[in-house]
């Protein structure tokens, strides 16, 4: 047995459980996730998964898919599921589209952007309270939003090499760093608050055990 599978045992097991607890709806995003997982991944659906993407997913996450399931309860709403559907494979789930996958090869940067080139953007937006005419303040913010999410925050460069695994709600989400320095780690995404991603420190399985644990402690196992 190996160290990813010592990781992952009795997983499914424990999640099972707290779904059948009283308190388990109480849990932040159980509403969303409902604390059911999906069928883990074959070795021959994970092979081919990676063959489609071109990379080789970070070890936690390869484990879990193998061992745990290929998405389902989790952190906040959940892990966002990945499925083959019409030959192809690709995550689901509110926002997985926004990974380009074929950047996926690509290392995710060690650096964002230019924080005074986002600055300048933002300082940039219109302010309703300066205009008497509303239709002239919404003329001027759509073409001042469409410059914003044309921008370095939004640019598909910014992902490259990472997929997005879970939301939060309002916008909110956590990518899964998949190739350069920073693979394996989780990082959020805060950027419907016009601020750029930041790393939550943790690996995978840290990210994942972390909330199984917060959430037994919460319903009182």
């Amino acid at each position: 047995m190996n160290d990813e599978t010592r990781t992952w045992a009795d997983v499914r097991r424990r999640v099972t459980e707290l779904g059948a607890r009283p308190a388990g709806g109480d849990v932040f995003g159980a509403h969303g996730h409902g604390w059911e997982l999906a069928d883990p991944l074959t070795e021959a659906q994970l092979t081919d998964l990676e063959t489609q993407l071109g990379v080789r997913l970070p070890e936690q996450y390869r484990s879990f898919l193998c061992e745990v399931g290929a998405g389902g309860a989790g952190p906040a709403y959940g892990v966002f599921p990945v499925r083959r559907v019409d030959g192809r494979w690709r995550w689901e789930g509110d926002g997985a589209d926004l990974a380009d996958l074929t950047l996926l090869s690509h290392p995710f940067p060690e650096h964002g952007p230019d924080p005074d080139v986002v600055a300048a953007l933002l300082a940039e937006r219109p302010d309703e309270e300066e205009y008497e005419d509303i239709d002239a303040f919404d003329e001027e913010y759509e073409a001042w939003e469409e410059r914003w999410y044309e921008g370095p925050l939004f640019a598909p460069e910014r992902t490259a090499g990472a997929i997005p695994i879970c939301h939060l709600g309002c916008a909110q989400r956590e990518w899964l760093v998949v190739t350069g320095v920073h693979r394996g780690t989780v990082w959020s995404d805060p950027r419907a608050d016009d601020t750029d991603l930041e790393p939550l420190g943790m690996t995978f399985a840290d990210w994942y055990l972390g909330w199984l644990e917060k959430a037994e402690a919460q319903t009182g196992a």
